[in-house]
């Protein structure tokens, strides 16, 4: 049996020590610490989240059907390519491509229920470009 004071474990507790105190070295400054923005600054400039109490349910609606359509759309890649590579019977193709309408149709009538729409999904990630394919 292994003791945990052994040194691969001491290394590797040391490694994530290190690692934690790197992340949170990172977390963003209080408000009171970040200065004003100047003129002429780029488009790909950091922005502080503006937050407004009205609103705050149908942003956090929005952020979390942005990640079920990421993740719906990969699953939907991920079909495709299996599909592809001939990985399916045709019934598990059929009930494959049953579901993900479904799920897409689920996302629309979601959209419709809080005013969004599909492309209110596509966050802009600055310099990255969208975050959801066209």
């Amino acid at each position: 049996m292994t003791n945990p004071s052994d040194p691969p474990y001491a290394d590797r507790r040391r490694e994530v020590a290190e690692a934690a105190t790197r992340a949170f070295s990172l977390l963003p400054a209080r408000p009171e610490e970040v200065a004003p923005p100047r003129a002429g600054r780029g488009r790909g400039a950091a922005r502080r989240l503006r937050t407004d109490p009205d609103t705050v349910e149908r942003d956090l609606v929005k952020l979390v059907l942005t990640i079920v359509e990421l993740l719906r759309q990969l699953m939907e890649r991920q079909a495709l390519h299996r599909v592809d590579q001939g990985d399916l019977t045709e019934a598990q193709e059929e009930r494959l491509g049953l579901t993900l309408m479904i799920l897409h149709d689920r996302m629309a009538e979601l959209c419709d229920r809080y005013g969004l729409t599909m492309a209110d999904l596509n966050l802009d990630l600055g310099p990255l470009g969208p975050l959801l394919p066209p």
